[in-house]
């Protein structure tokens, strides 16, 4: 099970840092924007279309531990509710859609007094939830990013980061089956989707 492997991943990176190491929680907030449009047909009719993922909040949280680079350690999960849709200028909606990352990732900070910028890099599962009884879908996907926080205490700052994330679909794959069988056929190899997030860091 995917989800019980990004845990146990988890658990080692945990375990693997000092013991005089803080623990962090993040929770933050942001909009999702720019996600790869698909080629999609269906299997009966040969119909073609195209979807994309709207653009639209999301939230989520950080919880981790900080290293001696300086930098952290975390486990990160993201949800972004929204929908697919046959084009950017259309309000044909093709099915409601829950988009959610769980990654374990780390970042290196590049601290100049109370600012500290940071680059960050990620790796999990990207899970899919439509609605309309179609299937839910999870791959493997990795993320990206920079960013900069500013400490207001030593215990609390203030951060803000734009990521990138790549989702490995694979392409020609039978794709948000249906109850009966699978009508759609999606056209791609890696999704993309990008994040601007704005949170609140607190160590303990």
């Amino acid at each position: 099970m995917q989800y019980k492997a990004t845990v146990s991943l988890v658990s080692l990176a945990l375990l693997a840092t000092s013991v005089q190491a803080e623990v962090f929680v993040a929770p933050f907030g942001g909009y999702s924007f720019g996600s790869t449009e698909f080629d999609i047909g269906d299997l009966n009719s040969q119909q073609t279309d195209k979807l994309k993922i709207t653009e639209s909040e999301h939230y989520g949280f950080m919880a981790g531990v900080t290293t001696k680079d300086p930098g952290n350690i975390y486990f990160l999960y993201s949800t972004q509710k929204t929908d697919l849709r046959s084009n950017a200028f259309s309000a044909d909606v093709f099915t409601d859609l829950d988009v959610d990352y769980f990654h374990v990732g780390g970042s290196l900070f590049f601290p100049n007094g109370r600012v500290k910028p940071y680059v960050t890099v990620t790796a999990g599962v990207t899970h899919m939830r439509p609605s309309n009884d179609f299937s839910n879908e999870t791959r493997f996907s990795m993320g990206f990013g920079g960013g900069v926080a500013y400490d207001i205490t030593s215990q609390v700052a203030l951060f803000a980061d734009v990521r990138g994330y790549a989702t490995f679909v694979n392409s020609n794959n039978s794709f948000f089956c249906g109850p009966n069988e699978c009508v759609w056929n999606i056209s791609a190899d890696i999704m993309w989707q990008g994040q601007g997030n704005i949170g609140l860091e607190v160590k303990f």
